[in-house]
């Protein structure tokens, strides 16, 4: 994980430089995931079949930045985000034009249940590959998302592993006044998770160490990631406007300067 530092701040000014350009909003989901994105994508994910799923589908920067930067989206396709007629719209493209973006996602509660179903393909195809999904606290407010990991926990989907993006805000506030998830890790053990916690889901080494917790069992797996929203932007941090705020020009500056320096 020697280089994985840099990565991650590359795709961090990409992240942004995309919002900026298109004046657009999403920043906060965005930053919050982008080093799961990071560490599953340069790091856990060892082989061409293996599948992710953003489910949190409002985060599509922070996955075309990591793309991107892994040369599965040319560079000069970034320039069209948010255009018209691209096909990296605000949410992740559902025609299937880009290989590595397997569905449509943005529809909370859905993305969970396209990941199980790809994983227990594997029954059928032969194929020996992980599946990664990562959800939000607004996913894990939708039934859809249970019905999914009751149905990962009857098929001992253990080639499935949910990633919950836990930054505890969603578009109309604080996750515990919205619809309280604690205990959330009891919550998938009790549907038939193995299941680990990362302290601090923005940490690469964190993520890391949280996933050589997990067990080689017959069971789907998940890691609760403890992000916050608008990670490594001082200002946006745990601030629910940046779920909806594009940034003017101080805020962009301000913003590449503290990563920059950091």
């Amino acid at each position: 994980m020697n280089n994985i530092f840099e990565i991650k701040r590359s795709c961090l000014l990409t992240t942004l430089e995309l919002h900026k350009r298109a004046n657009a909003g999403h920043i906060g989901a965005s930053l919050s995931s982008l080093d799961i994105l990071v560490y599953l994508f340069f790091h856990r994910m060892n082989k061409e079949e293996d599948k992710l799923i953003l489910s949190k589908g409002h985060a599509a920067t922070a996955l075309y930045s990591t793309l991107a930067k892994l040369s599965k989206i040319p560079e000069e396709m970034l320039d069209t985000f948010y255009k018209d007629g691209t096909v990296l719209a605000a949410h992740p493209p559902c025609n299937g034009v880009i290989k590595d973006i397997p569905f449509g996602t943005g529809s909370l509660g859905h993305g969970l249940s396209l990941a199980a179903g790809i994983a227990f393909s594997q029954r059928y195809t032969g194929k020996n590959f992980q599946t990664y999904c990562i959800v939000s606290d607004g996913d894990c407010n939708e039934g859809s998302t249970w019905e999914a990991a009751l149905f990962a926990a009857q098929h001992k989907l253990r080639n499935l592993t949910v990633i919950v993006d836990y930054n505890r805000l969603q578009g109309f506030g604080f996750s515990e006044e919205i619809l309280n998830l604690d205990s959330i890790k009891d919550k998938f053990l009790a549907f038939g998770f193995d299941v680990a916690i990362a302290d601090n889901g923005n940490d690469l080494n964190n993520l890391d160490s949280a996933f050589n917790l997990l067990s080689d069992t017959n069971k789907p797996r998940c890691i609760i990631a403890h992000t916050t929203k608008g990670a490594g932007v001082s200002f946006m941090e745990n601030k629910l406007e940046w779920h909806y705020l594009p940034m003017n020009d101080d805020q962009y500056e301000m913003a590449i300067k503290e990563i920059t320096n950091a």
